[in-house]
C-alpha cells in the first residue's frame, strides 16, 4: 500500500465504526458539540506532545508509509487525522456498546439521548 498505509488504517477505522451511527442510532454526529468538547483537549495535548517528540528526535514517521505531507513542526497530516479519527471511532464504539447493553457508562441513559 506504500504511502497510503497510514491513511488506509484510518479509513478502515471509519469504515468499521461510522455505520454504527445509522444502524444503532448512537447519535454521535448529531451531538457533535459534545464530541468536540471531549476531543479538543485530547487533540491539543497529543499534537503538542508529538511535536515535542519530533523536535527532540524521539519520534519519526516513514515517508514511505505516509503521504509525505508534513505540517508545521514536521508532523504528518495522517498523524493529525489520527487524533481526530481514533477518538471519533472510540466514541462511536462506546455509544454502540451503551446502546446494545444498556450500560450507563457514567451517566444515565436518558441523559445520553439528549
Amino acid at each position: 500500500m506504500g504511502s497510503l498505509t497510514y491513511l488506509a488504517l484510518l479509513a478502515g477505522c471509519l469504515v468499521v465504526t461510522a455505520p454504527l451511527e445509522i444502524v444503532l442510532k448512537v447519535r454521535v454526529y448529531a451531538r457533535w458539540r459534545r464530541f468536540l468538547l471531549a476531543a479538543l483537549p485530547e487533540f491539543a495535548v497529543f499534537v503538542v506532545w508529538v511535536l515535542y517528540a519530533i523536535a527532540q528526535g524521539h519520534w519519526d514517521y516513514s515517508d514511505e508509509l505516509t503521504l509525505g505531507v508534513r505540517l508545521p513542526g514536521g508532523i504528518p497530516l495522517e498523524e493529525v487525522l489520527f487524533f481526530v479519527v481514533v477518538p471519533l471511532c472510540s466514541v462511536l464504539a462506546l455509544e454502540a456498546v451503551r446502546r446494545v447493553t444498556g450500560w450507563d457508562a457514567g451517566y444515565p441513559a436518558e441523559e445520553a439521548e439528549r
